[in-house]
């Protein structure tokens, strides 16, 4: 019975331990202490920091295991890396774990490759004279933490006032001494769930976002197909091509984000990843095959045989989110039996605290529908979510 290392214990994860369950793969799960549903379901459990890359590459040659793996989070990408790196698993490489968790590294990458991207400035929090360094810069303006993920330390800022709270925000959020400052691309935001193996592009899904508006765009569900042009499409994978092959991701999902102005596509950022927020599960339904499997295939050193057979399958997405602090007092899907409402999901039980939502995971919850058309899926969606009832007090 072969082994994977999975790390990573929470919602994101739950999946990925469940596919490895059904494929008779021995599951071991790390993470820290905490009340993560991933526990419960693994073979075997290791209550270690999966950020501690030492202490998980101890504990995987002592299980001598055959792959290492994550879903949904950046966190412990590095560490996934560098045990590929010294265990000679397949997946991808410390030097790209640690591009793809550091802004300022993949946005230089980009840079010297030539990527379209949007122009930035590294900025260090003890410079004297911000305002000089990013003066070639034209607002609007995005200040970025280089090494969070799920949308914190991220915020848009529109004049020379807001640079004080702005710089707090990001300081926050970050274990870094400097910061990015980026031009905000006016234009139309959109995502894409991709996979590269074997140094080629297996697929690539580009897909629509929902998003809360808070300090920054929050992506809070998604769909598919994204209506774009034949061209536009072709832009994105050039894109995608030149961004991967510059931050050399190989052997591994991608989760990009892109911005579309004047009919041209521009790399926002890739993530060594699949995405979060229902993303698996969207490359899942469209294409007809469990990504889950194919992604645990890769890291196992199996060939993932990606296929796809037409017609595919539209499908929408959203989380279920609380607008206060609070707890659960009840919960219930009151939606009639219906074969395209694929998962109604609740991450909390009644007597739980939960947050108002500002950033990913805050969500308390997802539904997932799918149609015939893209506008049977989101108008499914739209009238199921409206017939789940949390009340949180």
């Amino acid at each position: 019975m072969k082994k994977i290392m999975i790390l990573g214990a929470g919602i994101y994860q739950v999946p990925l331990i469940n596919a490895a369950r059904k494929m008779g793969i021995y599951t071991i799960v790390s993470s820290i202490p905490g009340n993560y549903p991933g526990f419960e379901l693994a073979d075997k459990v290791y209550y270690e920091n999966t950020v501690d890359k030492e202490k998980i590459l101890e504990i995987c040659i002592k299980e001598k295991v055959d792959g290492i793996v994550t879903s949904g989070t950046d966190v412990c990408i590095q560490t996934v890396g560098y045990v590929c790196d010294q265990m000679g698993l397949k997946g991808l490489s410390y030097e790209a774990a640690c591009i793809a968790n550091d802004k300022m590294l993949m946005k230089t990458k980009y840079e010297e490759a030539g990527v379209r991207t949007a122009r930035f400035r590294q900025v260090w929090f003890s410079d004297p004279d911000i305002r000089k360094v990013i003066s070639p810069l034209h607002f609007p303006l995005i200040f970025k933490s280089v090494d969070s993920s799920g949308s914190r330390g991220i915020i848009r800022v529109d004049s020379y006032d807001e640079f004080s709270s702005a710089m707090a925000y990001v300081k926050d959020n970050t274990k870094k001494d400097y910061f990015i400052v980026e031009e905000f691309i006016e234009g139309e935001e959109f995502g894409a769930q991709a996979f590269v193996y074997n140094g080629s592009i297996a697929f690539i899904l580009p897909h629509g976002d929902y998003v809360y508006h808070g300090d920054t765009g929050v992506p809070i569900g998604h769909y598919a197909p994204y209506q774009i042009s034949a061209e536009i499409t072709d832009d994105a994978l050039l894109q995608l091509r030149g961004a991967a092959a510059a931050m050399k991701l190989d052997n591994c999902a991608i989760n990009a984000d892109f911005i579309l102005k004047d009919g041209k596509t521009y790399v926002l950022e890739l993530g060594g990843r699949c995405g979060a927020t229902c993303l698996a599960e969207l490359v899942s339904i469209y294409y007809g095959f469990d990504y889950y499997e194919k992604i645990l295939k890769v890291a196992l050193g199996e060939d993932p045989e990606f296929r796809f057979q037409p017609p595919f399958t539209p499908n929408a997405s959203h989380l279920l989110m609380s607008d206060k602090d609070g707890v659960i007092i009840s919960q219930a899907d009151k939606n009639e039996p219906n074969d395209d409402i694929y998962e109604v999901q609740f991450d909390y039980k009644p007597g739980d605290k939960v947050s108002r939502f500002h950033i990913g995971p805050h969500r308390i919850g997802h539904i997932i529908t799918k149609g015939e058309t893209l506008e049977e899926a989101q108008k499914l969606l739209f009238a199921a979510k409206d017939r789940i009832e949390i009340l949180v007090e």
